[in-house]
């Protein structure tokens, strides 16, 4: 292979989920099979770089200041506030049309193992939602690990001097699922997370 060939392809495979021979593939896609493509791809991810940023507010994805779920005024005023590590757990959400309040992206979980501590993190602007008041309640979305009931917490004791209620989304088995396939940490969280049934 070509030295530009192999530089696209190590380029590709620094994306997320994509390895070796699926970064090989798209370089072959881009420059052999379907060259036509590259150029619409190239233009779409300078447009993106150029006019995507990260929402003052919550975090998420904006190409203004504040995002349209922030700038929504019945969403704003729902009085819940889902946090989320990533944008793209908010999309999921979102997709799910299961939540329809605003949002705070953390855009990481703390793991002082990563070097990932509260600085890294998008605390400061939803510290700031809070002394302004805009959270009556928190909803914490954060994935059921070590690091990220270490993120609860954190958010707990920082958001303590604040009249704040703070919930949990609940874990467990999925929707179909069978105790028989669940692991020990699912059933543990399943068993955790039972509700009155009557």
């Amino acid at each position: 292979m070509t030295p530009s060939f192999d530089t696209l392809q190590k380029q590709l495979k620094k994306l997320p989920g994509v390895g070796y021979r699926s970064a090989e593939r798209m370089a072959i896609q881009l420059l052999l099979e379907k060259p036509e493509t590259c150029q619409g791809l190239i233009d779409a991810l300078a447009n993106a770089r150029d006019n995507v940023s990260s929402c003052e507010n919550c975090g998420n994805l904006c190409e203004s200041k504040c995002c349209s779920i922030c700038q929504d005024e019945h969403r704003a005023n729902s009085g819940t506030v889902c946090v989320v590590e990533h944008v793209s757990d908010l999309l999921s959400l979102e997709k799910s049309g299961a939540y329809n309040g605003s949002y705070h992206v953390l855009h990481g979980k703390l793991s002082p193992i990563n070097g990932i501590g509260p600085s890294e993190l998008n605390f400061e602007s939803l510290l700031n939602r809070a002394k302004a008041g805009e959270v009556p309640e928190l909803i914490l979305a954060l994935p059921n690990d070590i690091e990220g009931e270490a993120t609860c917490h954190y958010m707990i004791d920082l958001l303590q001097p604040y009249e704040i209620s703070v919930t949990r989304i609940g874990f467990g088995l999925p929707s179909g699922g069978s105790v028989l396939y669940a692991d020990a940490v699912t059933l543990k969280s399943a068993l955790d997370a039972r509700q009155n049934f009557r």
